[in-house]
């Protein structure tokens, strides 16, 4: 047994925790792959946005996934390629155990929406595994965990999705940390959801063509200017700096409407606009929350005139991560 084994005395066989991971909004315009906000809001039925995993204590050491709920959804259920069972399997390997962990999981954000779907089952999956066994980590130990799982669905270890989810808020990330990022007090968000799916492959393959090195400079001086403009609490900075020249020109065609949606958010007084993750949501950032509500309404009526039918959420910038849902859960069934 390792060292960290010895976090968790006693595996109950039976013992079951449940965890919710919020949506996401990955990149934010000026990181790409690096920086990521946590969407903490609920959707037009009044459910928050975000994935659920339950995860049980079972005898033996694999990992699997019982059913997927909730969105129908062709999910891979081995422990290879579905991204809730890939983290959890990283988790027990850590720990050095011998049982192992059955997950369900319950989809609440669409896959191909630029929402974080596939990191918020991974998520949630570490999360829930990680309280069935007695946490033996903190939360923000789960990260690499989480990562992993990420890999089964991006190929790599983009943290984008996964460090705001798993610990709320703003975070940069790369492969080996997730750092929270400070955030300017009042600021809220407008993410808008078309009835549209574009495979985060499509999106990726997009951006494929070389790029004029006068692109990486404006790019470099967007991201260093945003995080002194955090640090130092400077709104006329970070409107300076809420801007992508790198990958929205390249993906932007990938959007039916994408150019008059953004120019919604601007006209409604949004501080910056730009897509979410890899598309086809649209997110802007704006100074108060009744700017946010009339945003909302002009982005999605700019969809609609491209034909396009969406959802619209609104949520401050610093929000909830993931959580478990009910502690009661620990006890052994």
């Amino acid at each position: 047994m390792s060292a960290v084994s010895s976090r968790v005395p006693n595996i109950q066989i039976g013992a079951r925790a449940r965890a919710f991971a919020p949506a996401g909004v990955g990149n934010v315009a000026v990181g790409f792959d690096l920086i990521g906000m946590a969407l903490d809001c609920v959707d037009s039925q009044g459910e928050e946005l975000g994935d659920i995993v339950t995860a049980t204590v079972v005898e033996g050491g694999q990992v699997s996934v019982s059913g997927i709920s909730g969105l129908p959804l062709n999910l891979p259920l081995d422990a290879e390629h579905n991204t809730a069972a890939r983290g959890v399997r990283a988790l027990l390997h850590a720990l050095d155990l011998d049982c192992g962990m059955e997950l369900h999981i319950h989809k609440g954000i669409p896959l191909g929406s630029g929402l974080g779907g596939s990191a918020a089952s991974a998520v949630a999956g570490v999360m829930a595994a990680n309280a069935a066994l007695g946490l033996p980590f903190d939360t923000a130990a789960l990260y690499p965990f989480a990562l992993e799982g990420e890999c089964a669905s991006s190929g790599a270890k983009h943290g984008d999705n996964v460090g705001p989810q798993l610990i709320g808020g703003l975070a940069f990330t790369n492969a080996m940390q997730c750092i929270a990022l400070p955030i300017i007090p009042g600021l809220h968000a407008v993410v808008v959801h078309p009835d549209f799916v574009l495979e985060t492959k499509i999106a990726r393959a997009a951006l494929a063509q070389p790029y004029p090195i006068s692109a990486f400079v404006q790019q470099s001086d967007y991201l260093a200017s945003f995080l002194i403009a955090l640090y130092t609490q400077d709104k006329t900075l970070l409107a300076h700096a809420l801007k992508d020249v790198l990958v929205e020109p390249k993906r932007a065609p990938l959007i039916p409407g994408f150019a008059n949606v953004k120019a919604a958010a601007m006209q409604q007084g949004a501080i910056g606009a730009s897509i979410s993750g890899a598309g086809p949501s649209v997110f802007a950032w704006f100074e108060d929350m009744q700017s946010a509500k009339h945003a909302a309404i002009a982005m999605q009526a700019a969809f609609a005139e491209v034909g396009l039918r969406s959802n619209a959420y609104i949520a401050p910038v610093y929000g909830r991560g993931a959580r478990i849902m009910d502690h009661s859960v620990f006890e052994q069934n």
